[in-house]
């Protein structure tokens, strides 16, 4: 269970970060050739990578998840199957009144 809320959080602060530095070196012209854009190729730029890396994070978490097999079978509550089981083998009230009303009646 922890496996899983660890690759979660670190998916989470990925998801994060990464787009946060795209934006931050289109700004601060870290990435090459940034500097010969204009300030509004360099926006839109920045943006649409920012949106493709959040997607491909997802994705990457989402196969990353489907790929993880389970440990262990789901195994049903014990108490909520002996439940079940009783209130099966015994009549429900509708049909005790229904048999007992019938035996009475002659037509």
């Amino acid at each position: 269970m922890s496996g899983v809320i660890t690759k979660f959080a670190v998916t989470s602060m990925v998801m994060w970060m990464v787009p946060v530095g795209i934006v931050y070196g289109f700004y601060n012209q870290i990435f090459p050739g940034v500097s010969q854009l204009s300030s509004s190729t360099q926006t839109l730029a920045s943006g649409f990578l920012a949106v493709i890396s959040v997607n491909l994070v997802i994705g990457f978490y989402i196969c990353t998840a489907m790929k993880e097999t389970p440990h262990q079978e789901p195994q049903p509550d014990p108490t909520f199957l002996a439940n079940a089981k009783a209130s099966i083998s015994q009549p429900s009230s509708s049909q005790v009144n229904d048999d007992s009303q019938g035996k009475g009646k002659v037509e």
